[in-house]
């Protein structure tokens, strides 16, 4: 079978049952235009004096959880103001706001999906593999996502979708895709991780998940070890993934034939 853009790809995989995805920086890089200028958005909005410049948001961004770094970053900046009363509430209110703003950079189409990314769940989705999801975001801006960069019912392509706050512990905790795998009903070993993040890979790490890393911005000093691949994107034939660790194995893209390769080469 031959993918989406050329790619190689493989009707069935021995043992691989399921594709899990993280969000942000992984199906597109959402942070630094995206997150960003949301939150900047809703803090005007809301009368705030808060303005994350770009080297900023790469601090904050050792927080998982957009409640939690507003938290962190008041603490930190505004320590008076994080001490009121209500403040959790004034969180609460941002977030909702800044989702908003986000939810409309989406429809826009200001956030294309990163290099591979649509060939590769689309192929997989043909093949019969099972897909998930597994991020801190809230469920709203995965569903603008889905919708804005795949196609009109791309949500109910993936089987099960863990997003927001359905676990308390963030990553790094494992508890989100803990929590993934329980409602698939696979073991670790049948899956595969697409991860941006240190924090994004210890959770998978710490589920028990191959991941395959692909970096960006923000996260490529971040420490993959342990990661199965570390690549620049997924790639595109016209525009090779780059493999900062791992072996594509002569291939410019990952495709559903990699992904079999690399599966084998887990379980030998």
């Amino acid at each position: 079978m031959t993918g989406a853009y050329g790619c190689s790809g493989a009707i069935l995989l021995s043992m691989l049952e399921a594709l899990i995805f993280d969000v942000d920086g992984t199906l597109a890089d959402t942070e630094r235009d995206g997150h960003r200028i949301a939150f900047n958005a809703a803090f005007k909005e809301a009368g705030l004096p808060w303005n994350w410049d770009v080297a900023l948001y790469g601090e904050l961004l050792a927080v998982t959880g957009g409640k939690e770094r507003m938290h962190y970053f008041a603490q930190k900046y505004a320590p008076e103001l994080a001490a009121r009363g209500g403040f959790d509430n004034l969180v609460r209110k941002l977030h909702v706001l800044k989702t908003e703003h986000y939810v409309q950079l989406v429809q826009a189409g200001r956030i294309p999906l990163r290099p591979g990314v649509g060939p590769l769940i689309r192929v997989a989705r043909a093949a019969g593999l099972r897909l998930a999801i597994a991020t801190t975001t809230s469920p709203e801006n995965v569903a603008a996502l889905l919708r804005a960069s795949l196609a009109v019912d791309a949500g109910s392509w993936f089987e099960v979708i863990g997003a927001g706050d359905v676990v308390p512990a963030k990553k790094p905790a494992p508890d989100i895709y803990l929590w993934v795998l329980d409602r698939l009903k696979l073991p670790a070993a049948d899956c595969l991780v697409f991860e941006d993040s240190g924090n994004g890979l210890k959770a998978a790490l710490g589920a028990g998940l191959a991941t395959v890393v692909t970096d960006g911005e923000y996260t490529i000093t971040h420490d993959f070890s342990g990661a199965l691949a570390v690549l620049s994107d997924l790639g595109v034939p016209d525009r090779p993934a780059r493999a900062r660790y791992g072996d594509m194995h002569g291939k410019p893209c990952v495709d559903l034939e990699l992904l079999r390769i690399w599966h084998r080469e887990m379980h030998q």
